[in-house]
């Protein structure tokens, strides 16, 4: 089946940023009289959604979130996290992306940004960076999906590309994305697509065993 489209995860993909997300959850936690547990971010966070992140923490210590109060706390969160980013001189952008994002527009691919990150995040980093451009459309964790590792995202990105594109019929098969963790190559696959995995996040044979493909840089 011909290649379409390459769906790209954002933290741990395309910016080396969860020290910054652990941090700021661990600060946000510690405002609210909790504290993380170590490892507890990697087991809970990693390759979810904000919201899946923090309704989980807060529901192993008997605290239920009310959507009103979750959402003071992912705008707390995103506006920590531009303060952060805001702050740095250079963006923790990994080295080779923007070579192998000009290799796939070379080829006529589409591209398309499918994250559990809040949009501003992704929209922040994004233009910051000078990539915002090459893709066609983001699907964030704020559009109500369901979190990796369910494959709500990757259908409503196949299915946005479809009505940006209605004479393209693009589908799950035709495209390849990108991951770097266990929950992320699980929603991909879950959706009919094939997988790429970086070692940005977990060990070369960690990732071999649950990616088609495995890269390591």
């Amino acid at each position: 089946m011909t290649l379409k489209a390459v769906l790209f995860d954002f933290n741990g993909v395309i910016i080396n940023d969860e020290p910054i997300h652990e941090q700021i959850i661990d600060q946000l936690m510690l405002e609210e009289n909790l504290q993380l547990k170590r490892g507890e971010f990697r087991e809970v966070c990693l390759g979810r959604s904000d919201r899946a992140c923090l309704v989980e923490l807060f529901n192993r210590r008997g605290r239920f979130l009310t959507e009103v109060y979750l959402q003071r706390l992912l705008l707390r969160k995103a506006q920590a996290y531009k303060a952060k980013i805001d702050s740095l001189e250079t963006l923790p952008i990994y080295p080779g992306l923007a070579d192998f994002i000009a290799q796939i527009r070379a080829e006529g691919l589409k591209m398309a940004v499918v994250s559990g990150a809040m949009r501003s995040d992704l929209e922040l980093v994004l233009n910051r960076a000078g990539l915002a451009e090459n893709f066609e459309l983001i699907v964030a964790g704020d559009d109500k999906t369901a979190s990796k590792p369910a494959p709500d995202g990757y259908l409503l990105a196949v299915e946005l590309m479809n009505q940006k594109y209605p004479d393209w019929n693009l589908r799950s098969g035709e495209c390849l994305a990108v991951e770097d963790t266990f929950a992320g190559i699980q929603a991909a696959k879950k959706a009919g697509i094939q997988v790429v995995g970086v070692t940005h996040t977990y060990p070369f044979h960690m990732i071999q065993r649950q990616a088609n493909w495995t890269v390591d840089y």
